[in-house]
């Protein structure tokens, strides 16, 4: 967020707290064991259950040109560890399983040198030490969740990696740990001291506070407003590539494009008339995408919040950090401008009251836990303000430095959206989960974000469901390449004949799979051709409607398959429907036969004579039924919504549907 923007004034603003709201060192002999803020319970939680995930860890890579004194270098990290308690912290469990911080003295850094200079491939074996080392997990109980590597590729060339675990940093610790890092590299380079202001407070401190301030009527006014922002809101499901595992897997790929300076403004000029700031504009914008993806108008995205809304620890390192669900109604087709205004309340009212811990609010709205899925939201957005693309600050004296993106294979959500700002617009970075989506559709998903951006720039005003999302290639495809065109296909067939053809070819093929279940093609067509054959003894003639109730299941598709061999037609009865509209549906249709499953028998009219699957499946010839229907006869009939008055049948012929498909 930049800093002019609405949220950076507001934030600002809330740091001028009262005195006696101040965060006060905290009394380490009366205080007992240190707690863990709300934060770090999690990360301590989920480094407990995966202790070998690197989906926690914070490194750093930049390229260094110039001489690098390690043994500076390490002066400098003691420094550091010295200065801030969190980094020589160990997470520990007390008797009782509680867990509990444990502050060290102050250790000495040492960095791992691995050098590579000399070697023809260096370049390419030092990002892969950098991804290694990137990757290589923390024991927390030792209270040193920080390491450097330095990887030497030539003279004077080197990379520098510092990775520390997410329970002890954030992307504000960042920034601070860059700015004293190279104010105690210059002074141990110097061989004299550096005097940094005392720090008032530590993270520790930071972690009594919040235990102590979230309770009684402070908790229950941040907590009323959340429950009341997030009742009733429902799972972002998005269209997947690859079924949802029940255990997310955490690996993930990235995508990126860029926002043309030009669009970037004018999306930051739309805002402004509505009052708002590029931030809503664009998670305004991701928004609408995710709704046409979703086909949901109710849309709950998280976003981070540096949480340092107090003066006293804008200096100090540590997990602050918040996560803030930005939940939207994007329902009724408002114009884009309509949009950002619902989601300025919507922003504005998180960060009045963000000083709720997520790990608090999932704790007491309590969702129902899902290990394949993050809690009240999937996808995440970030902006990221001028000047977070270059280094963060990570100078050392005599040198250039260069930040170095590592791929580390991770995502922690479903999807992610990372825009940073810079002088050509936005850079911007679509993180996924690669054990749900694959790098296609990814891909098109970030042709459809660039070209909803350049649509929203040059018709601000328009209505959601105005605006553009199809890039050019794909409108030529849809409006032209898949228009008006014609091709052959079996007219004379009928379905069920497609389906014996392909148990011709490929017999012993899987042709359905339910939960542990699967049926080969023969087996489906016996199982198909046992009902044939009973209907067709029953005096079954082309036409005929036969009503079928029953759940999703392979004895469903085996039902419909034998009705259309037997010469019949079939009409879907929903078990979900009314008594009264499952009544109305078979009397209109004149079915002679409702074929069910027991568990569904008291929803059906009880004049009309019904066949149990569960029960009552004819135990009949196998064999394939010579044809009765043609493909002008009836296939099925299916009954609209009746939102208009009474539900109508619409016929569909076999000619219509082996076309369709």
């Amino acid at each position: 967020m930049g800093e002019n923007s609405i949220e950076a004034r507001l934030l600002s603003r809330m740091r001028r707290r009262a005195d006696a709201d101040r965060i006060a060192r905290s009394d380490r002999d009366a205080t007992g064991p240190l707690p863990l803020s709300f934060a770090q319970q999690r990360l301590w939680f989920l480094d407990r259950l995966t202790p070998e995930s690197p989906d926690y860890l914070v490194p750093t890579a930049l390229r260094i040109r110039g001489p690098l004194d390690v043994a500076a270098l390490e002066t400098a990290l003691s420094g550091l560890v010295a200065r801030h308690e969190v980094l020589r912290t160990a997470f520990t469990a007390g008797d009782d399983g509680t867990p509990r911080q444990e502050i060290n003295a102050p250790w000495r850094v040492g960095v791992s040198v691995h050098d590579l200079r000399g070697d023809a491939d260096a370049e390419v074996r030092g990002r892969e030490v950098l991804r290694t080392e990137a990757k290589r997990p923390f024991d927390l109980t030792t209270g040193r969740p920080l390491r450097a590597d330095v990887v030497r590729i030539a003279e004077d060339e080197q990379y520098l990696l510092l990775t520390l675990h997410h329970i002890v940093s954030d992307g504000w610790s960042s920034g601070i740990l860059a700015r004293e890092l190279r104010e105690l590299y210059a002074a141990a380079l110097a061989e004299h001291e550096v005097s940094l202001p005392e720090l008032p407070v530590q993270y520790a401190d930071f972690a009594v506070w919040q235990r102590d301030r979230l309770t009684g009527p402070a908790l229950e006014r941040q907590l009323g407003y959340w429950r009341e922002r997030l009742a009733r809101s429902t799972p972002l499901e998005l269209p997947t590539d690859h079924q949802r595992p029940p255990h997310a897997s955490g690996a993930g790929e990235v995508v990126t494009f860029e926002v043309p300076s030009e669009v970037t403004e004018r999306l930051r000029e739309a805002a402004g008339r509505q009052g708002g700031s590029l931030f809503m504009a664009l998670l305004s914008l991701f928004q609408v995408v995710l709704a046409r993806y979703c086909r949901q108008d109710d849309i709950a995205v998280g976003t981070p919040i540096a949480g340092r809304n107090r003066a006293e620890i804008e200096d100090v390192v540590g997990f602050f950090v918040n996560t803030l669900v930005m939940r939207t109604d994007l329902s009724g087709d408002p114009t884009f401008g309509e949009l950002i205004n619902r989601v300025k309340d919507t922003a504005l009212g998180a960060y009045d009251h963000q000083d709720l811990p997520f790990e608090r609010l999932v704790e007491e709205l309590a969702p129902e836990r899902d290990l394949s899925r993050n809690p009240l939201f999937q996808s995440m957005f970030v902006l990221q303000a001028p000047g977070s693309a270059d280094s963060n600050g990570w100078e050392l004296a005599d040198t250039a430095t260069e930040p170095v993106d590592i791929e580390r294979g991770v995502a922690k959500f479903d999807l992610t959206l990372t825009a940073v700002e810079s002088s050509d617009g936005l850079r911007a970075v679509l993180e996924y989960r690669t054990d749900l989506f694959d790098r296609a559709r990814i891909e098109r998903m970030a042709g459809h974000l660039s070209t909803l951006a350049a649509s929203v720039a040059a018709t601000p005003d328009a209505h959601l469901s105005e605006l553009n999302m199809l890039t050019v290639r794909e409108r030529q495809e849809i409006l032209v390449d898949w228009n008006g065109k014609t091709g052959p296909y079996p007219d004379t067939a009928t379905i069920h004949q497609l389906i014996e053809n392909r148990v011709t070819t490929d017999p012993d093929n899987v042709a359905l799979t339910h939960g542990n279940e699967q049926w080969t093609y023969t087996q489906l067509n016996n199982r198909a051709n046992q009902l044939a054959h009973h209907l067709r003894n029953t005096g079954i003639t082309p036409d005929t409607l036969i009503a079928v109730c029953l759940d999703r299941s392979p004895d469903l598709i085996a039902t419909l398959l034998g009705i259309l061999k037997a010469g019949a037609a079939f009409v879907p009865l929903d078990p979900e429907y009314p008594t009264d509209r499952i009544t109305y549906m078979v009397e209109d249709a004149q079915a002679p036969l409702i074929i069910t499953s027991t568990h569904h028998t008291n929803r059906l009219p009880a004049n009309t004579p019904r066949l149990l699957v569960d029960t009552q499946w004819p135990d009949e010839a196998t064999n394939d039924l010579p044809p009765l229907a043609s493909p002008d006869d009836l296939a099925y009939i299916i009954y609209t919504s009746g939102s208009t008055g009474r539900p109508k049948g619409v016929a569909l012929e076999h000619r219509g549907v082996v076309n369709y498909l």
